[in-house]
This record gives structure tokens, sequence and C-alpha cells, in this order.
């Protein structure tokens, strides 16, 4: 049920995100068409394109972290049982939330020094910046919350205790090498004697 509730809310941040990327096109791009051929613009295309692209990154952050999406190094977590695994992947969510409470507490306050504080371009409160951070800090803590309460109750499979995607070159190259194992193993397989047809 709560796993459900969340995937609809990544559905609807994924919505939110690709709404928040049209608008900016249709900002820069008119904005660019306005001043080369008319000789004019749109004033609050920058400013308003540079808040919905801080919202973006921290919802697009929020999703990655549902989908176990961000980088890491696994190569040390990969080489441990799975009990060792399974306190690493602890060990990383405790430091997580404190990261996370950090985060809010710092974006807490950057909302309020900044709620009077105007933007120069749209006279809007500078503190819709700041409060990106809040967002971020509360759905993320809810999100590693629920997986260390999956962790410690044993709900999580052995092949899940590597919540990390490692970078595209890595897999690449594990890609790389697997394929050339297959293939020298290959010629041993066919050296092999086949058993006699009777």
């Amino acid at each position: 049920m709560i796993a459900r509730c969340i995937d609809g809310l990544c559905k609807g941040l994924e919505g939110l995100i690709a709404l928040a990327l049209a608008i900016m096109v249709l900002l820069v791009f008119g904005n660019v068409v306005l001043r080369y051929g008319f000789n004019t613009g749109i004033t609050v295309s920058e400013e308003l394109s540079r808040w919905l692209f801080i919202w973006a990154t921290f919802l697009g952050a929020i999703v990655a972290l549902r989908e176990h999406g961000h980088l890491g190094v696994d190569m040390v977590v990969n080489r441990l049982p799975v009990w060792g695994k399974r306190l690493c992947l602890v060990a990383g969510h405790v430091v997580m939330l404190g990261i996370v409470v950090m985060l809010f507490v710092g974006s807490l306050e950057q909302t309020r020094i900044n709620w009077d504080v105007t933007a120069p371009t749209t006279g809007w409160s500078m503190a819709w910046v700041a409060s990106a951070g809040l967002v971020f800090a509360v759905l993320a803590a809810f999100l590693l919350l629920y997986d260390l309460l999956r962790i410690v109750t044993g709900r999580v499979r052995d092949d899940e205790l590597v919540m990390v995607q490692e970078s595209e070159e890595s897999t690449q190259l594990k890609q790389v090498l697997s394929d050339a194992q297959n293939q020298a193993d290959q010629p041993n397989q066919l050296n092999k004697p086949q058993g006699v047809m009777p």
C-alpha cells in the first residue's frame, strides 16, 4: 500500500519535472526568437527558468532516490557477505538521514531569511528557491525511513542490498569483460570431447 502511494507520488513528480522542462524550453527558445527576430524579449525568462531548473533538480533527486538511481561505488560492498552488505546499507541510510536533517535545517533557515527578499525581475519571494530544499528533505527523509524499515525488518532481498548505480562506463566495462570471458570459454567448450552417439 505504501509502496504504491510512493510510486504514485514519484509519477506525479515526474509529470511536474516534465512540465517544468517544457516551460523552460518555451521560455528560453521563445526569448531567443523574440530577441533576435523582434528586438524584444520575455523579461522573466531567465529568472523563471533558473527557478524551474532548481526545482526540477531537487524533484528529480527524489525520484532517483526512490529508484536507487544515484551513482555510487560498490566495489567494496559487493565483496562483502550478505550481513556485511546489510550492515553497510543500514549505516549508509543513517548517514543519509543525518545529511537530510542538516539540509532541512539549512533550507528552513534560508527560507526564513529570504522570505521578505524579492527577486529582481518577477518580484516574487526568494523563499521559493530555498523551499525546494525543504520539499526534497521531507520527501527524501520519508523514502529513506521507509527503505530503512524494509532493511531492518528483512523485507529487502539479498540482490537489493546494493542500492546505488555504477557509472555507465563501469557498467559497459563489466559488460565488455563479461563478453570477452564468454568468448574465451567457448573454444574450450568446443574442444571438449563429445559423448559417443550409440
